[in-house]
């Protein structure tokens, strides 16, 4: 606490926003004033914030998070204390483990099970490095679910209309906003790389730059928060669903990894003798091939996420890899030896990051460590190729529950409550009829 103390009197903090990130990526808490935050009182909340889906429901098992309804110990974690620089009056920002009374980990914590696969690696030697790409839309303020989305307007006063992937000036239709994410961002100490204009109508992309998948994670889920914030001060939106716009492409995380000797900092992707692609980094493709199919309801979380997912749409629909190819779900791109990475395609940005973080090295850990071995590389279009991913929310779910490596190395209460609360959204959803249903079958079938 003392560097969490240090913090507030510094920057003369009046209020604390004690977070901890739940199973869609979102921030649940509390906010405490500053003198009863440093008085050191144990802040608790129920386990069931992590089995809440995004309507608010939760599961029938009762069980998932304790039949009682109990509660967890937020225990503060120093090295995430930032700024809030949108706020009023000075407030401080903090990210929390949970713990059960006992001081063990609360295993449906999305922070702990990227914290479980991290330790597999530690255990091996390995440390993994990650960057992480962001797409997002910018959007119209939208008042009313029933409407279509629509790009906002810019700086010459007309909305945009598509189709200007990596233009300068359709960025600078938004100048002001970009100032102040990056601002934002710089106080947060967020360390956020590039901007582009994505394919999309007012479709942006804002990369990472590369570390601990840890330290990463907590910087986009902060960094979401952000920009969503950031937004609602220029009358727009930020929206990081997969799939916002009928006729637009859907938003990726891409994930860049690597891994390297955590002794040496040598690459092990690169064989030491050669310079060329070790027996790890095919055996890390191959168990990416393997088990990303199987970890589709981290990757794809909602319905929405699949809509992505469609040929000649700028996002993968099988599990094939190749070097500098944009088609697949694995790409390699062009670098040195030292810089040796796979760039994990398939998951959406609506997808939680510590648990998409988690998933993809896991997939890689398993092809490692059983030393598994890739398809040949595509050197050609893969979308001409079959679709190999589920096609939706229910297929996903059957194969991760079927999947008995991922629930050994995600836990398997954590993939039981996980997969109770993907079913109950599911289910919420498959309750709604949809316009296109009251469109087109209404009067005609």
């Amino acid at each position: 606490m003392e560097h969490i103390n240090d913090f507030l009197k510094k920057h003369r903090i009046t209020e604390v926003e004690a977070v901890v990130p739940d199973m869609a990526g979102t921030a649940r808490g509390k906010i405490i004033p500053r003198s009863k935050f440093e008085a050191g009182e144990d802040m608790r909340l129920p386990q069931a914030v992590f089995v809440q889906t995004v309507t608010g429901e939760y599961p029938e098992d009762s069980s998932l998070s304790g039949v009682t309804d109990p509660d967890m110990i937020c225990v503060p974690d120093s090295s995430t204390i930032r700024l809030i620089p949108w706020a009023p009056d000075p407030t401080a920002q903090v990210i929390h483990d949970c713990v059960h009374f006992d001081g063990s980990p609360v295993e449906i914590s999305p922070r702990h099970v990227l914290r479980k696969v991290l330790a597999l690696y530690q255990a091996k030697g390995w440390k993994p490095i990650v960057a992480p790409e962001q797409e997002f839309y910018l959007v119209d303020m939208n008042k009313d679910p029933d409407l279509p989305l629509q790009p906002p307007v810019g700086r010459t006063g007309r909305a945009e209309t598509g189709g200007r992937s990596y233009s300068i000036e359709a960025v600078n239709e938004f100048d002001p906003l970009f100032e102040d994410i990056y601002d934002y961002c710089e106080k947060q100490e967020l360390e956020v790389d590039t901007l582009i204009h994505e394919v999309g109508a007012a479709q942006m992309e804002i990369n990472f730059l590369h570390g601990d998948p840890l330290d990463l994670a907590d910087r986009v889920f902060l960094f979401k928060r952000t920009v969503r914030e950031a937004a609602l001060r220029h009358n727009m939106y930020a929206t990081f669903m997969a799939k916002p716009m009928e006729n637009e492409p859907g938003s990726a995380m891409h994930i860049h990894q690597s891994v390297v000797d955590a002794n040496t900092g040598r690459n092990i992707f690169t064989d030491a003798a050669t310079d060329g692609p070790s027996e790890l980094f095919y055996g890390y493709i191959a168990g990416l091939q393997a088990y990303v199919p199987c970890l589709m309801p981290i990757f794809a979380p909602y319905i929405n996420s699949y809509r992505r997912l469609s040929r000649f749409m700028a996002a993968p629909i099988n599990v094939q890899w190749g070097y500098d190819n944009r088609t697949v779900g694995f790409r390699v791109p062009n670098s040195g030896p030292a810089a040796r990475r796979i760039e994990n395609r398939i998951p959406g940005v609506d997808c939680n990051p510590y648990l998409a973080m988690a998933a993809t090295l896991a997939a890689g850990y398993i092809g490692m460590t059983r030393q598994m071995k890739p398809t040949e590389p595509l050197a050609s279009d893969a979308y001409d190729l079959p679709y190999e991913l589920p096609r939706n929310l229910e297929e996903g779910i059957a194969r991760m529950a079927k999947c008995e490596p991922v629930s050994e190395i995600l836990g398997a209460k954590f993939v039981r409550a996980f997969l109770a609360l993907k079913e109950t959204e599911y289910q919420a959803f498959f309750r709604v009829i949809s316009s296109w249903e009251r469109k087109h079958l209404l009067l005609n079938v």
